[in-house]
């Protein structure tokens, strides 16, 4: 559980659509925090069943593909900022991207290849298939939205060669409503795609929903992530998990600190590396808060429908 090396020629910006060495990464925020997938690299078909107070969050694999993953999610999250970025340079943003498979895989930080290619594919079948139900969103605790986290992908591939020479996936109603919705997003760290554990993503994007750039960062029970995170695991393997994380200090942006409560209770406490003294060996620079700006890419670069829905 740490970060893995980026692979090579990352670096190097590809063009074809907006890059993610140019411009900010966003993350759908609703998406963030709750058990919407996985965090297990072999398959999980047992549903996630996540219901605390009036929040309720149901998620189904498919026998046959099993359940998205949080590493799956990084396609979502490439989605979340082309189409972000997209309305932010003035296009019409759409549920329907169009793209190629080298980009998408340059962009969220993996190599590319013919294997690299076959694991993409099979990230977007889970996708297609997972089954999620939820009232986040819905007003009114009777109401449910039902949907899975693509409706649909494409691939066409050359006659001749067989080679993929291009790809499209369509975003469900939920997930592109949280996307264009004002604060429906949240800028997080390239680092993340690094990120080599599934416990370990998933305390990142819930430091970045909570701790944020809030001072004194933010706290929670062991208990209350094992219950959030909805891990398949025993809850005393969970933590530690958790612990090991810690001592590693390997999330961007964030340090994770461990105490106890007045009753007992174990604390993960998460805080903003710039608010550590200067001396502490965690500490970090703030980054510039400006929007990095593109280069070299220009609105018709980003492959969108034309029309909006």
């Amino acid at each position: 559980m740490t970060r893995r090396s980026p692979p090579k020629g990352d670096h190097q910006p590809d063009l074809f659509a907006a890059n993610f060495a140019d411009i900010p990464i966003r993350d759908q925020r609703d998406t963030m925090e709750r058990p919407f997938f996985s965090l297990a690299k072999t398959p999980r078909l047992t549903p996630i069943e996540y219901h605390v107070g009036d929040v309720r969050v149901e998620v189904s694999a498919n026998p046959k593909f099993g359940m998205a993953t949080i590493w799956d999610a990084d396609i979502l999250i490439w989605a979340a900022t082309q189409v972000t970025e997209a309305r932010d340079r003035g296009l019409p943003p759409n549920r329907v991207l169009h793209f190629h498979p080298h980009n998408v895989l340059k962009s969220i930080r993996r190599p590319t290849g013919g294997e690299h290619y076959r694991r993409l594919r099979a990230a977007l079948d889970r996708l297609t298939h997972t089954a999620v139900r939820t009232n986040i969103r819905v007003h009114g605790k009777k109401k449910t939205a039902s949907f899975h986290w693509l409706e649909s992908w494409t691939e066409v591939t050359d006659e001749k060669t067989g080679a993929t020479t291009a790809m499209t996936l369509t975003l469900p109603d939920w997930l592109f409503e949280g996307i264009v919705m004002k604060g429906g997003v949240l800028t997080i760290h390239e680092d993340y795609f690094l990120l080599s554990g599934g416990i370990e993503r998933w305390l990142y994007r819930v430091a970045r929903k909570h701790a944020g750039q809030q001072e004194g960062g933010w706290q929670f029970t062991m208990r209350q992530l094992y219950e959030k995170s909805g891990s398949s695991s025993r809850f005393s393997d969970f933590a530690l998990d958790v612990r090991k994380i810690v001592a590693l200090d390997s999330l961007p942006e964030y340090t994770v600190l461990l105490h106890r409560n007045e009753e007992g209770a174990e604390i993960v406490h998460f805080l903003k590396r710039d608010q550590l003294s200067i001396d502490d060996p965690r500490y970090e620079t703030p980054r510039h808060p400006r929007r990095r700006m593109a280069r070299g890419i220009t609105a018709k670069s980003l492959h969108f429908n034309a029309v909006a829905p």
